[in-house]
């Protein structure tokens, strides 16, 4: 009997880094950090910092910068926004707090897209095979910018899934950064404001915030069901 033939060593190795870096490798890596960080989210309780406060020896503009930082984290990890910017508000003010918020969402998105870009899009995108997936993808390929636009200008669709679903379609990296950084203005405005205004809850500008919080809610959910039953009727 004739002794099986011995596989080339190069040949292995080869077949081992396509299985490392295939599609669905990549995917398992992608969910199993975001389980890592939701996992520390939890453990670590980053909403603390609203009843704690910010440690007294961070001030001034590295104060800000590092919180921008770490709320882009957090968002990538799907901390909810309108906690980190009440909590922005409430540490930093009005004007210091939107300028870090506004920071930590562009950033959180560029660190949720690109993950999403590299890890998912190669084993996600043929999933893509129901209406409203496919719906939802040509929007976003074929009209990004407007679309993330009004993503964010009329909040409805949480922040961490309209990242990683931008990140399966084609659309490309300037259009998103700049409807994020664009569109999430008015409304991480109003939060920071709550935030920094939470102890007087009768004041205009806390009045006001919440107003336009609560107004801009219901016409998400009045777009949302619109949106859904035009495509019931096609």
């Amino acid at each position: 009997m004739l002794d099986p033939v011995p596989m080339p060593a190069s040949s292995l190795a080869l077949r081992c880094t396509r299985a490392l870096f295939s599609p669905w490798s990549r995917l398992s890596l992608l969910v199993a950090m975001l389980a890592a960080a939701a996992l520390t989210v939890v453990l670590y309780e980053p909403q603390r910092l609203l009843a704690a406060g910010w440690p007294p020896q961070l001030s001034g503009a590295a104060a800000v910068v590092l919180f921008g930082v770490a709320y882009g984290a957090c968002t990538a990890a799907f901390v909810p926004r309108p906690l980190l910017n009440l909590a922005a508000g409430a540490l930093f003010g009005s004007q210091a707090g939107l300028v870090s918020a506004l920071v930590g969402t562009v950033l959180g998105a560029g660190i949720s897209f690109t993950l999403g870009r590299l890890l998912g899009q190669d084993a996600l995108r043929p999933l893509l095979r129901g209406r409203w997936l496919k719906a939802a993808d040509t929007q976003l390929s074929s009209h990004g910018f407007r679309s993330m636009l009004a993503l964010r200008l009329f909040p409805g669709v949480p922040f961490a899934a309209a990242n990683y679903c931008a990140a399966v379609s084609r659309m490309g990296y300037v259009p998103f950064l700049l409807a994020t950084g664009l569109g999430s203005i008015p409304n991480t405005a109003a939060y920071v404001v709550a935030g920094s205004r939470a102890g007087s809850p009768t004041s205009p500008a806390f009045l006001i915030a919440i107003g336009f919080i609560v107004v801009t809610g219901l016409a998400a959910g009045v777009i949302a069901w619109r949106k859904r039953h035009r495509l019931r009727g096609h």
